[in-house]
């Protein structure tokens, strides 16, 4: 499939999905005509990077995990060598939701503090 359509089905920009080629993320088949020819796999590649990124993962990241999670099957293959920067991410993101459930909980309260004062 062309660019075009790839961006369309995954929701990610063309020029987004130029940047993961230039990041090593994507590596499309080129046809004669030099066009990108990307397949299920890289439709597939797409989404799981923009899962990653959405989780708040960095592109560096994501490049080295990248090959754990490739294939078809939900799991990925143990990559030994990621077991401490795994760790570390988790670690990283269940700051940010502790982070986030402080804020969350200071807003709610300062509603809650608004809805009782008469108007």
């Amino acid at each position: 499939m062309q660019i075009g359509t790839l961006s369309k089905r995954t929701g990610v920009s063309v020029r987004m999905l130029r940047y993961y080629e230039e990041e090593n993320l994507l590596a499309p088949a080129r046809r004669a005509s030099g066009y990108r020819d990307y397949d299920s796999a890289d439709e597939d590649t797409v989404r799981k990077i923009r899962l990653l990124s959405e989780a708040g993962l960095k592109l560096d990241f994501i490049r080295r995990f990248l090959p754990c999670v490739s294939g078809d099957k939900p799991d990925f293959d143990p990559c030994p060598d990621l077991l401490a920067s795994m760790r570390q991410e988790v670690s990283v993101l269940e700051g940010r939701i502790g982070d986030l459930n402080k804020s969350r909980d200071m807003l709610v309260h300062f509603l809650h503090s608004m809805d009782s004062v008469p108007r």
